[in-house]
């Protein structure tokens, strides 16, 4: 099939008629029906059947059409590169990406410092999650994604920034007062109490998921989230215990909470990210540079 049959057939197999078809191409519905009907003649079946009045897809055309819709999620994609890459050269414009648990403390304090060096670069940021920042970068939807403990990809360069503890943060009295006053909490600690868990599919998820199974341990997971700061909203209200990482951490109500480190000792790191093609330009340099003095900082208000 030609590029030109594929559309038409796509057009077709969404409106469910060749009027229909005609109108989402803006083509006359002859046109669509002489390229259907030598769409069929090359490939030597039929696509479409009528019945009662409309169009009925052969079942030839139903095995076709899943291929047919990732091929124009992919001509898709590359319309939004294209768009992105002009976009891109637009001046004084940085887009930055982060997780949610950079997005709601790190993030404004790195924009304050980034502010007094570039007062006229306008910002664009967005909360996503690591697998939308990477995707979200190599389409160039974005200059720069800051994210937790990520892996090596062929199309990105990643930079360390910095690495901090995961921590513990309980409603206050559901910790044993000794386990309180000795400054830090066992992951075995916690066994029999609620625990807010961390999707599994996510870094800090991982990390936990590993040491509970070096240890042969189950924690009883009473609500499972993807957001840092959700669970540390949940330990608030006195849900459960969080497992989250320092810098989610800073946030915490000490009135409501304790927060202790835990052992054994877990971390995850934060990276920055972005395009192996595209040379950095000073303002993503600088915004990396604050964004991890920034992180330091916070680190050092835990201790």
């Amino acid at each position: 099939m030609r590029l030109r049959h594929i559309e038409v057939f796509h057009a077709i197999m969404l409106s469910g008629s060749v009027s229909g078809a005609a109108r989402m191409l803006n083509v006359t519905q002859p046109a669509v029906s002489r390229t259907l009907q030598h769409a069929e003649l090359q490939l030597g079946f039929a696509l479409f059947q009528r019945a009662g009045g409309r169009l009925q897809p052969t079942p030839e055309a139903q095995a076709l059409f899943p291929q047919v819709e990732r091929l124009f999620a992919q001509l898709g994609d590359v319309q939004r590169l294209s768009a992105n890459l002009k976009a891109g050269r637009e001046q004084g414009v940085l887009r930055i990406l982060t997780v949610p648990g950079l997005g709601l403390e790190a993030f404004p304090r790195a924009v304050q410092r980034f502010r007094v060096r570039h007062p006229r670069v306008l910002l664009h940021h967005q909360t996503l999650h690591t697998a939308q920042i990477l995707a979200a970068l190599v389409l160039q939807e974005a200059d720069l994604g800051y994210v937790f403990n990520v892996g090596a990809h062929p199309a990105l360069v990643s930079e360390a920034m910095v690495q901090q503890d995961v921590v513990c943060v309980a409603p206050k009295a559901m910790l044993p007062d000794e386990v309180v006053r000795s400054g830090k909490v066992a992951l075995a600690q916690l066994a029999g109490l609620p625990v807010i868990g961390i999707d599994h599919g996510d870094p800090l998820g991982r990390v936990l998921g590993r040491a509970l199974d070096e240890a042969q341990l189950r924690l009883d997971v009473v609500v499972s989230v993807q957001t840092y700061h959700v669970a540390l909203a949940l330990a608030h209200h006195g849900v459960g215990v969080a497992l989250v990482e320092a810098c989610t951490a800073v946030s915490a109500d000490r009135g409501r909470v304790d927060v202790l480190p835990l052992l054994p000792d877990l971390h995850t790191a934060v990276h920055a990210l972005r395009m192996k093609v595209q040379a950095p330009s000073q303002a993503m340099r600088t915004f990396t540079r604050c964004m991890q003095q920034t992180l330091r900082q916070m680190l050092d208000e835990r201790v």
